[in-house]
């Protein structure tokens, strides 16, 4: 499989997976709010729609980024292990990696129209910020479970 990465990267795939989750659900359950991080920042497509002097295609402006943090660790994190090798990458490690990655995308699209449906509003924005990452979940919990199904057996 040439676009896998070395088994060295599963470690820091595994530390950053696992920041990103924790601050996530602390973020979570401060309602989205914080104030931690604020540091000037690119802007592009800029729009304010309290003060529209401020709007425009490129703008510097003044944001929290630990949102934006949590989501690139959950993403590179989730990306360094979906995407490392195992120690021993053999036939069935490749055929369970294909299928995991496959059952990912359709359980994750069968949720998305389902919570379409039965969601609303502000919730309905909770579900797409969720659904970046379900793929991810899906195919991690999934694949790692096959494997040490396996082993077990």
């Amino acid at each position: 499989m040439k676009y896998l990465l070395s088994n060295k990267f599963k470690r820091p795939g595994w530390i950053l997976f696992t920041l990103g989750v924790i601050a996530g659900i602390y973020l979570q359950a401060q309602g989205f709010e914080s104030d931690k991080m604020r540091i000037n920042v690119i802007s592009l497509f800029h729009y304010d729609s309290f003060e529209k002097d401020k709007n425009g295609i490129v703008k510097i402006i003044e944001n929290d980024v630990l949102d934006e943090l949590i989501v690139v660790f959950i993403v590179i994190g989730g990306l360094l292990i979906s995407f490392s090798k195992e120690k021993i990458e053999d036939e069935f490690i490749a055929k369970t990696r294909l299928d995991s990655l496959a059952w990912a995308i359709i359980v994750n699209y069968i949720l998305l129209l389902l919570l379409t449906i039965f969601i609303y509003d502000m919730k309905f924005f909770h579900v797409l910020i969720y659904s970046m990452f379900t793929p991810l979940f899906i195919f991690i919990i999934r694949f790692h479970y096959v494997i040490y199904k396996n082993s077990r057996s």
